[in-house]
């Protein structure tokens, strides 16, 4: 339940009792890592297959505002370091009731996050073995993420690490193998130069807003490293170095590897959906056995993002109930772990899985709605504290400004103004105007108890 915090009352953010097990190189690896994830490599076809060459703008636009997100979520999360991360900092800025809305939307969102990876990375391992149930790859790997959780930390931060280093090592290489397609010096291929280039804009400007939707909502996640630094052993150099570098890291994985897809193989081609754009310009490449190699990298962003997500959708849950805004059995520790917490997130998201499999024409619909747009809200919850909190920092305690939002607050107004008009966009397609409802109703009733709640503590 709502503590009776109000807005300019700081809540606890130490996190004492959580463990700080969390290296450097571990932190650093997440960020780096957190950026290629399992929306880049498995949602990025329908992106192109609808807008053609100009995804790469596409995803250049929603970089700059997810850019601007995280550069406000890294000066909010720098001087107030906390397990809570944005959720924390709206109840600092704006009140208990924004702290809940923001923490709870978001952990129904991760939760549900866990059961989609999770059936993704069964789809691969069950077509690599046939006659396989899928259900039964789904609970092996929630088991064996839900065990890494339950342990100390540092267990969560080694899988990172490796899982991210292999990411990085794989697209790195595709990125060089694919430039040097581009340029005609990889042996056994021919340029292709700009012939796939030409029409830029296949289905005009509706199939660039389409591309536009479908890449804002690929860079899901990148909070997950705000969230860790409170359990690393510097949380202020970690926010500080993630977010500083965080510019590069999209220009160079995100917009950069769209750039070479587009450019080695044709937009309409039925591989880049079917097969993944990746796997498909690999194909393109002729590199025997390349396309299977990098569908075991899907793989791993897959199990990397399962394993990241079960990680912070715990850290929130115990956050929330450390600030008095949820059964208080969730905030229970032991061994710096907030152990109930993770395996409810875990539930959660295998009851997701099997909701798939139960009721796959309403109920899980319904639920993957809901989810649809919460990311979204997040970022205005965050933009809305950072406002409200830089003022207070540079009057309070300008020694807490560690990391700055560039420009402020014009910066801060223009990644709104994005936001809204996401927002509008949604709203004109058919497929994301319901997501954008279902959400939408999904916070307002989130809202509207926390409010509540917060009234009702206040007159105790």
């Amino acid at each position: 339940m709502p503590s009776s915090t109000t807005a300019g009352t700081p809540p606890s953010t130490d996190d004492a009792s959580l463990s700080h097990g969390l290296k450097q190189r571990h932190l650093s690896m997440i960020a780096l890592g957190g950026v290629i994830g399992a929306g880049l490599f498995v949602g990025s076809g329908a992106g192109i297959a609808a807008a053609g060459p100009s995804i790469v703008v596409a995803y250049a636009l929603s970089g700059v505002l997810v850019m601007l997100v995280m550069r406000m979520l890294g000066e909010m999360s720098a001087a107030y370091p906390s397990s809570g991360s944005f959720s924390a900092h709206a109840e600092r800025a704006i009140g208990p009731w924004a702290g809940f809305t923001a923490g709870w939307s978001f952990w129904v969102l991760l939760c549900t996050a866990v059961g989609l990876e999770g059936i993704g990375a069964a789809k691969i391992v069950s077509g690599w073995l046939p006659g396989t149930p899928e259900w039964a790859w789904v609970a092996l790997f929630m088991v064996v993420f839900c065990g890494t959780n339950l342990a100390a930390v540092k267990n969560f931060g080694e899988f990172e690490f490796w899982f991210a280093a292999l990411k990085v090592g794989a697209i790195t290489l595709f990125l060089v193998l694919g430039v040097l397609a581009i340029l005609g010096i990889l042996p056994g291929t021919d340029s292709p130069g700009a012939s796939h280039l030409t029409d830029f804009l296949p289905n005009g400007g509706e199939g660039l807003v389409i591309g536009l939707l479908a890449s804002v909502f690929a860079y899901g996640g990148l909070e997950t490293v705000t969230i860790a630094a409170a359990e690393s052993e510097n949380p202020v150099k970690g926010v500080a170095s993630a977010v500083r570098t965080a510019m590069w890291r999209i220009a160079l994985f995100y917009i950069g590897s769209m750039a070479v897809i587009v450019t080695l193989v044709p937009w309409d081609s039925e591989a880049v959906v079917e097969k993944g754009p990746y796997v498909a310009a690999l194909d393109e490449l002729g590199i025997p056995g390349a396309g299977q190699l990098m569908n075991v990298v899907v793989l791993v962003a897959l199990l990397s993002a399962m394993n990241a997500n079960i990680y912070g959708a715990s850290r929130i849950a115990y956050s929330l109930v450390e600030r008095g805004q949820g059964p208080k059995g969730l905030g229970r520790v032991s061994g710096g772990v907030p152990r109930i917490a993770v395996l409810a997130s875990s539930v959660f998201g295998f009851l997701c899985v099997l909701l798939s499999y139960w009721r796959p024409d309403d109920v899980f619909p319904w639920l993957l709605n809901m989810i649809g747009a919460v990311i979204l809200a997040v970022w205005i919850f965050i933009a809305v504290s950072q406002l409200r909190l830089r003022r207070r920092l540079e009057r309070e305690s300008p020694e807490k400004l560690a990391v700055r939002m560039w420009a402020f607050p014009l910066l801060t107004w223009v990644a709104l103004a994005g936001m809204a008009a996401v927002f509008v966009l949604m709203a004109r397609e058919p497929d994301t105007r319901v997501q954008l409802y279902s959400t939408g109703g999904m916070v307002l009733v989130l809202a509207a108890v926390g409010y509540g709640w917060q009234r009702a503590r206040a007159k105790q």
